[in-house]
C-alpha cells in the first residue's frame, strides 16, 4: 500500500472527520506531510494548537498498518480520492462558511462498487422513535425505489433507517447502503447486527472512521453530511422537530440536492419536523417511490403517472346532457317541465336526454316524475356494502 493511503488512514485516526483545516492542509501539502507534521508536533498552516495537541495524543503508539489489518480481517477495503470506486462527483464540494469538509478516505464493506451504486440513489431518513405509520411509509418507499433500480441510503439506526434498509432488502433490484458513525467492526445499534450482515451481503456498509471507533453524538451529525452528499436527494419520512435527520435534509439543501418530505398526521409530534421541512421553499411533498423518482430521476423515463380520480359515469357527458342530469332531483321525483326549467333548456331537449340516462342507470322513473339513481347521484347503492361482503 502506498504511503499516501497509509497517511490517510493515519489522519482518520488522528482527527475527527470533516475538519476543514485538516482537509485544506491535505489539499495544499498532501496527506503524508500533514500526517508527519501532526505526529511530530510541527506547526501546520490553518491548524490550531488545540487540534495539534489532541492529534499528538492520538498519534502516540499508533501505526496505520494495524488499522489496515483490522479492516481486512472484517472484509473491508479502503477507498481514497482517485480510486475508480471513489464517487468524486458526489464527494467534491466547496468549503462554504461553516460547511464540514469532504472525507479524506472511506472504509467500505460489501461487493458493489460505491461509485456505481450512488450514481442513482436516494437517502431515506427519519426518527429513531418512529411510529407504525413512519415504519410503513419508509419500508414501502425503499422497496419501491429499489424495485426501480434506485439504491436506498440511510444511517443504520433504529426506526426509519432500519425500516428503509429492510424495505430495500426485500427487493431484488438496487442495493442499500448504511453509512455508519463508527468503525466497520463496531455494531451500533447492537440489535441491528443481523441487518448489517444482510446489507454487507448484497449492499454496502460505509464509514469515515477506522476500525474500533465508537459512535458519538457529534459523529452522527458529521456522518449525516455523507448520506446527503452521496445521493441525488433526501426524503424525510417522519421526524420530530429536533430529529437529527433534519440535519441531513439541511446538508442536502446546502449541496443543491433535492429535499423531499412525507406528510403525516397533523396531530403527530413525530411528523412535526417533516411538516417543517415541507414549509421550506423548494422542499417537495412525496407520498410514493414514483413521486420520489419523478423528483430526482431521469426526465421522461422516471416520471410518475399523473394521479387520477376514479372514473365517473358523468365522464364524457356533453354540456347539455350534464346540465339536464344536474337538474334531476335526488329524492323527490320531478316532472320534465320542472327539470327543463332548472336546467335552462326546452322540454323537448329533456325528453330526448332522459331515456339514454335511464338506460345508463343514472336516472329512474317514479310516480310523479324523474329522480337520480344512487349511481347518478355519485353515492353507493343501498345495501352495496352488504353485497360486497
Amino acid at each position: 500500500m502506498s504511503d499516501d493511503r497509509r497517511a490517510r488512514v493515519a489522519l482518520s485516526r488522528l482527527v475527527e472527520p470533516g475538519h476543514r483545516g485538516v482537509w485544506r492542509a491535505v489539499q495544499e501539502l498532501g496527506p503524508i506531510a500533514v500526517w508527519h507534521g501532526l505526529r511530530d508536533g510541527s506547526r501546520l498552516p490553518g491548524l490550531s494548537d488545540e487540534l495539534r495537541a489532541g492529534a499528538a495524543v492520538r498519534a502516540q503508539g499508533h501505526e496505520p498498518a494495524r488499522d489496515l489489518e483490522a479492516l481486512q480481517r472484517h472484509g473491508g477495503r479502503l477507498l481514497c480520492p482517485g480510486d475508480d470506486e471513489w464517487p468524486a462527483a458526489r464527494l467534491d464540494w466547496p468549503l462554504e462558511d461553516g460547511a464540514l469538509a469532504p472525507p479524506l478516505a472511506l472504509y467500505v464493506r460489501g461487493r458493489p462498487a460505491l461509485a456505481e451504486v450512488v450514481e442513482r440513489s436516494v437517502a431515506v431518513v427519519g426518527s429513531r422513535a418512529a411510529t407504525a405509520y413512519g415504519v410503513l411509509m419508509a419500508g414501502e418507499l425503499a422497496l419501491g425505489l429499489a424495485d426501480r433500480d434506485c439504491a436506498v441510503v440511510s444511517g443504520g439506526a433504529y426506526g426509519i433507517d432500519t425500516a428503509a434498509h429492510r424495505g430495500a432488502l426485500l427487493s431484488a433490484g438496487a442495493p442499500t447502503i448504511a453509512v455508519l458513525a463508527c468503525g466497520l467492526d463496531v455494531t451500533y445499534p447492537k440489535g441491528n447486527d443481523d441487518l448489517f450482515a444482510k446489507i454487507a451481503d448484497t449492499g454496502l456498509l460505509l464509514t469515515e472512521l477506522p476500525p474500533g471507533c465508537a459512535p458519538t453524538r457529534s459523529r452522527f451529525l458529521v456522518r449525516n453530511r455523507l448520506i446527503a452528499a452521496l445521493t441525488l436527494g433526501t426524503v424525510v419520512v417522519e421526524a420530530a422537530l429536533r430529529s437529527g435527520s433534519l440535519s441531513t435534509a439541511g446538508r442536502a439543501r446546502d449541496l443543491h440536492r433535492h429535499v423531499m418530505a412525507v406528510p403525516g398526521p397533523v396531530t403527530s409530534d413525530m411528523s412535526a419536523g417533516a411538516h417543517a421541512e415541507l414549509r421550506r421553499p423548494g422542499t417537495i411533498c412525496v407520498t410514493s417511490a414514483a413521486e420520489v423518482l419523478d423528483t430526482v430521476g431521469r426526465l421522461g423515463s422516471d416520471a410518475a403517472p399523473q394521479p387520477r380520480a376514479p372514473a365517473s359515469p358523468r365522464d364524457g357527458l356533453d354540456e347539455t346532457v350534464r346540465r339536464v342530469l344536474d337538474a334531476v332531483p335526488v329524492r323527490t321525483p320531478s316532472g320534465e317541465a320542472s327539470i327543463a326549467k332548472t336546467a335552462g333548456v326546452s322540454s323537448l331537449v329533456v325528453q330526448q336526454v332522459l331515456p339514454p340516462l335511464l338506460v345508463a342507470g343514472l336516472v329512474e322513473r317514479r310516480a310523479g316524475g324523474w329522480r337520480l339513481t344512487p349511481l347518478g347521484a355519485g353515492r353507493p347503492a343501498a345495501g352495496s356494502d352488504r353485497a360486497a361482503s
